[in-house]
């Protein structure tokens, strides 16, 4: 008996038990902070005085990019602010517990909540992604991101202003952005998919934890968010700069002359150009060529789909879920649109 058991543990001493190696934690790339980092880069060589850099053609661009986003910047700042303090310092149940308990009737409710924050598109994607991981539905945080940048009191008092004398463009205004919030909403409750959304975004968590000051977890948050979302802001800025340019402006007045083509090239000009919502207005009242119907589409697809919106909702959500997304979003807002400018104006 004492041989066989000496036998044994020879036996598994000489067994070969694999090693699994230590796991090594990996960190994820800092995307926004290496890309803010070259588009800083770009800026001191556009700014260094190089005499190929002094042509007209690239100090338009410089100029336009560097507006797009010195005026977006105030209002990143405003909404990574105010995500990292709804993650830190709100209790995880607020939303849910104010909003309905039925997906379909949250989703109008949270859109009529966006006239209460008085910011542009750039602040209302960092606050929908803090929302959908406090575990409000993705379709309600998805209206309010459509609706709050269209539907503010800043934004609905510029468009007053840009269009004098003619309060029914405010209301269809006003009426249009609900209404494509609503609609994208429910579509997202009929045909959208978790699988498109990051797993950061698709489950939701409480911010704060245990061990951890909630000032500390702000402070971390707003950072991760903020230099995160700047660097697609930089990116989008520089592509809609570079269409600024390179776009002539004949082609403005090829399309102004047909009703329908003058509402889907200002649309795709709102996309392109990726004007801040608060300041949009100014630039439809001055395309004066075009249909007021056209104008009105420029100003509801503005906000809601454009270069730089495009990128950061990539960078957030992923981009299975952007291209979806800014497509549906485009086709409704148009044809919302079209549907109460032509009752309205």
């Amino acid at each position: 008996m004492e041989k066989s058991d000496e036998l044994v543990r020879v036996a598994e001493s000489a067994a070969v038990v694999p090693v699994t190696p230590p796991l090594r934690r990996v960190r994820p790339w800092p995307f926004g902070a290496a890309l803010t980092t070259a588009a800083g880069a770009t800026a001191v060589l556009l700014l260094a005085g190089t005499e190929w850099l002094d042509q007209p053609a690239v100090q338009a661009w410089r100029t336009v990019c560097l507006a797009i986003t010195v005026q977006a910047l105030p209002f990143l700042l405003l909404g990574t602010a105010l995500s990292g303090a709804i993650n830190a310092f709100v209790p995880a149940d607020l939303f849910t517990r104010v909003l309905p308990k039925r997906p379909a009737l949250a989703v109008p409710v949270a859109g009529a909540a966006g006239a209460v924050l008085p910011g542009c598109e750039c602040a209302s994607i960092p606050v929908a992604n803090s929302l959908i991981r406090r575990g409000v539905t993705p379709a309600a945080a998805f209206a309010f991101l459509l609706s709050a940048p269209a539907v503010n009191p800043v934004v609905l008092t510029a468009t007053a202003v840009a269009f004098p004398g003619n309060p029914a463009m405010v209301a269809a205004r006003l009426l249009a952005s609900l209404a494509t919030a609503a609609v994208m909403g429910w579509l997202w409750l009929w045909l959208g998919k978790e699988e498109w959304l990051r797993p950061l975004v698709r489950h939701p968590h409480s911010g704060h934890q245990h061990g951890h000051s909630r000032w500390s977890e702000f402070r971390l948050g707003f950072q991760h968010d903020f230099l995160h979302a700047g660097g697609f802001l930089v990116l989008g800025a520089m592509a809609a700069a570079t269409f600024n340019v390179t776009v002539p402006r004949s082609v403005l007045d090829t399309f102004s002359g047909s009703p329908w083509l003058s509402v889907l090239f200002l649309a795709a000009l709102a996309v392109l150009l990726a004007v801040c919502s608060e300041a949009d207005a100014f630039v439809a009242a001055s395309l004066t060529g075009f249909s007021p119907t056209a104008r009105l589409a420029f100003l509801v697809v503005g906000p809601m789909v454009d270069l730089k919106l495009i990128a950061l909702q990539a960078g957030t959500f992923g981009r299975a879920f952007a291209w979806r997304f800014s497509t549906a979003t485009t086709v409704v807002a148009v044809a919302a649109s079209v549907l109460i400018g032509g009752a309205l104006l």
